[in-house]
C-alpha cells in the first residue's frame, strides 16, 4: 500500500466519474477495474530504508586505542576573569562618512 500513488488513483478515479465510464458494463467484469489497473501500472519504487551509519566489522582494535593515556583522565579545572570597566563619560562617537 505504500507504493500506490494518491494522486494517480484521485486522478484516474476523477475522470472515471467525470465520463460516467463503466457505469453499465456489458460484460463480466474483473475485480480491478479502471482504477485499480491505473493504480497498479503506476506503482511508486521500492523505498530502502537509508543507512545513517556505513558496516563496520567486528574489530578487537579502536579508533581511540592510540589517544589511550594522552587525554587527561579527570575534568579539568579553569580559571576565567574579567575586568569590567563603567565610563563617567563614555566614549568619543565615530566619525560618520
Amino acid at each position: 500500500m505504500d507504493r500506490i500513488s494518491f494522486t494517480v488513483l484521485l486522478t484516474t478515479a476523477a475522470d472515471t466519474v467525470t465520463t460516467a465510464g463503466n457505469i453499465l458494463p456489458t460484460s463480466p467484469t474483473d475485480l480491478t477495474g479502471v482504477i485499480g489497473r491505473a493504480v497498479l501500472g503506476t506503482l511508486l519504487p521500492a523505498w530502502r530504508r537509508p543507512r545513517v551509519k556505513a558496516r563496520s566489522r567486528k574489530n578487537p582494535t579502536t579508533k581511540y586505542g592510540p589517544n589511550a593515556g594522552q587525554h587527561p583522565q579527570t575534568a579539568q579545572t579553569y580559571i576565567f576573569q574579567a575586568d569590567i570597566m563603567f565610563f563617567e563619560h563614555g566614549l568619543a562617537c565615530r566619525a560618520r562618512c
